[in-house]
């Protein structure tokens, strides 16, 4: 059951990252940036959700 729910909420953050990424990058070609400085700035914003996740997991994983 655990590793299951692991898999699942791992899962659910991944395709949260990646729709956040998605709107950041359509955002940036809807003020007329370049492809390539829309897909960084996807880029940036994956990252920053995946790092916000992982900095969440370590907070609760110390408090439980």
């Amino acid at each position: 059951m655990t590793v299951a729910t692991i898999l699942l909420t791992t899962a659910l953050l991944v395709v949260i990252a990646v729709l956040a990424a998605a709107g950041a990058a359509k955002l940036a070609r809807f003020e007329d940036a370049t492809y390539p400085a829309a897909i960084k700035q996807g880029v940036v914003t994956f990252a920053a959700v995946i790092t916000l996740a992982a900095a969440v997991t370590g907070a609760l994983a110390s408090v439980l």
